[in-house]
């Protein structure tokens, strides 16, 4: 159904006069230099690109080089586990087994047991003095580290809905009945309120204080400043911004960012239809501005209006586009007055968008605030920062900020980069309008790809709440989108000035690897050019990563430490995660095997890489 028809039942009515703050917004164009401060070094002239090439043969079968990075122990701990993680009873029970297991040995024997096996399989160590080693050596074959704490509270899931119920009223005034209108999705249901149920590949942080916030920003920062110390600049630090704020400030957000959308739409159609332009491309100025409000039924002054219009045109150019539309970076108004729809029975108005009290309007401030302080700290250090996908729900508000961190701190070379998840139906969509962004206001687009970690749960939310399902119906339409956006990232990597855009492949999968290198070396990107990078975790599918790296790609690790007691939940997700990849892990086993083999043969019982 077309937007307008959608809408043309209930008007939505923007108040009159918001108070808009926009965010600091530079405008000045960058000089599109490579070097030092580049997207990523050392890359050729852009003339490079224009001369396809035949990708060359890579060959993902080679034990040796799959296991280059390994001692002979390590190749024995890595079999074990990985037979362990095959074992379904075992997996099942593995949260129940390690808990076991800690009252039986105590917490030393416990400890020593676990870097032996699981542990030392998927976390690279304790604090950032320990895993120094585990990224030299792994920088020595040919691959970088995405480094993140992984520390987390394991809570039941009978926790996560009273931590929900206790804090939900302090920031945020649920109407006791929501207008049929108002968005299905972004409505706040205590049935889903543990956001790790059915996740096997993401961590996942409840709120529980402004205090608890800060301490994850520090640890962030600390993070960061791991990655600059470790990685000589060129690893990245990952970062939740659910961790920096209550979750459901994002879903207020992301509700209130959709109904601007719409009523953009709305406002650029031409007489209640489409104007054949895609939305990213429409353009208010300001008399269309006064005779669209005029026809939706807003009764503003001439003043009242002007102001609207000013507060909306960011760049001052005295035209509204989607990007000055979508411009809001902090709240300094109640957000439900701007929305607002005439109830046809009642013909009362009723607002679409849940109210924010004054504590909640402070804490979306506080989230914002410590996200630019993340931001700042990267670029100053010379690292980079990798903002992790969450649920689709969370979606609009995680781009919007990510984008606007990017336009803030992405002018020179790519600091902050968006996850896009491919299981998603809009992905290919919101990748091409981000870059679209990106482009118009020539900022540096850094973007990691992914299949996604969530896909369980949002059907299942889809189907309680009754809104579309937000997922591609099977598996191969996720390959298709993932690839489909290979190709978008392409396009705009051959558009744009060299260094502009760089993308990370980040996959397990060998045939989305090799269709990415494919279709590189047909747009005449080589692995020299660095422009497309590829990301795997730590501890798994290294016949990948270290056959990519000695092949000259640019390839990483996403590298997880923390304290042996405190990772516990990413361990058991890992588990799970191998279990249900049982035919590649069985690869990777065999290659293990192969190696092994082959050094035994030599004789080179011990084998220090």
């Amino acid at each position: 159904m077309a937007l307008s028809s959608r809408l043309s039942a209930a008007v939505i009515v923007p108040s009159a006069a918001p108070r808009l703050l926009c965010l600091r917004h530079t405008v000045s164009a960058v000089n599109g230099k490579n070097g030092k401060n580049g997207l990523l070094h050392n890359q050729p002239e852009k003339d490079f690109l224009v001369h396809p090439r035949v990708a060359p043969e890579i060959n993902f079968q080679d034990a040796k080089a799959a296991n280059v990075s390994k001692s002979n122990w390590e190749l024995i701990r890595g079999l074990i586990v990985f037979r362990m993680c095959s074992i379904s009873p075992l997996v099942t029970h593995s949260k129940e087994l390690i808990n076991l297991s800690r009252k039986i040995f105590g917490k030393y024997l416990f400890t020593k047991l676990m870097k032996a096996s699981v542990y030392g399989q998927f976390v690279a160590g304790e604090n950032r003095d320990e895993i120094q080693a585990v990224v030299k050596k792994m920088r020595k074959y040919g691959v970088k580290s995405i480094l993140d704490y992984s520390a987390e509270k394991d809570i039941k899931e009978s926790e996560a809905v009273d931590k929900v119920k206790q804090t939900l009223v302090e920031a945020v005034r649920e109407p006791k009945i929501r207008p049929a209108e108002a968005t299905k999705k972004y409505q706040i249901s205590i049935d889903f309120a543990d956001r790790s149920k059915k996740v096997i590949a993401a961590r996942t942080y409840f709120y529980e204080s402004e205090y608890q916030c800060e301490k994850n920003m520090e640890i962030f920062l600390d993070c960061i400043d791991a990655v600059s110390r470790s990685t000589d600049n060129e690893g990245f630090a990952a970062i939740k911004l659910t961790a920096l704020g209550r979750p459901q400030l994002l879903l207020q957000m992301s509700d209130f960012l959709t109904q601007m959308q719409r009523l953009f739409a709305l406002m650029t159609a031409s007489d209640g239809h489409n104007s054949g332009l895609p939305v990213q491309k429409s353009a208010l100025d300001i008399d269309n501005f006064r005779t669209k409000l005029e026809r939706l039924g807003v009764k503003i002054s001439y003043d009242e209006h002007l102001k609207w219009f000013t507060l909306l045109d960011v760049h001052g150019d005295g035209v509204v586009d989607l990007l000055d539309w979508t411009h809001l970076r902090a709240f300094e108004h109640d957000l439900a007055s701007i929305f607002t729809v005439k109830n046809k029975e009642t013909g009362k108005m009723e607002q679409l968008v849940p109210t924010l009290t004054p504590d909640g309007l402070e804490q979306m401030r506080n989230m914002l605030r410590r996200a630019d302080i993340i931001a700042e700290h990267t670029k100053s250090v010379g690292a980079r920062v990798m903002i992790d996908a969450e649920q689709s729900y969370f979606q609009p508000a995680i781009r919007r900020m990510t984008i606007e961190m990017m336009r803030s701190f992405n002018r020179d070379r790519a600091v902050v980069f968006n996850t896009y998840q491919t299981y998603l139906k809009d992905t290919l969509k919101e990748l091409r309008e981000d870059m679209n962004h990106a482009s118009v206001e020539n900022f540096c687009f850094g973007a990691k790809l992914v299949r996604g970690a969530y896909l369980e749960q949002e059907r299942a939310r889809a189907k309680a709440l009754d809104y579309e399902d937000p997922v591609c119906p099977d598996y191969d339409a996720t390959t298709k989108m993932f690839e489909s956006c290979i190709d978008e990232s392409l396009h705009w990597i051959q558009k744009r000035s060299v260094g502009r855009v760089a993308v990370m492949v980040a996959s397990h999968n060998e045939d989305t690897i090799r269709y990415a290198i494919k279709r590189m070396h047909e747009c005449g990107v080589t692995a020299g050019h660095r422009l497309i990078c590829f990301g795997q975790l730590y501890g798994m599918c290294d016949q990948l990563s270290f056959t990519l790296g000695q092949n000259g790609y640019s390839v990483y690790k996403y590298v997880p430490y923390g304290p042996v007691d405190e990772v516990i939940p990413y361990l058991t997700r890992r588990a799970i995660e191998n279990s249900s990849i049982f035919s590649s892990t069985k690869k990777e086993r065999r290659l293990m095997w192969k190696e092994l083999g082959r050094r035994l043969a030599h004789g080179r019982l011990i084998y220090t890489p």
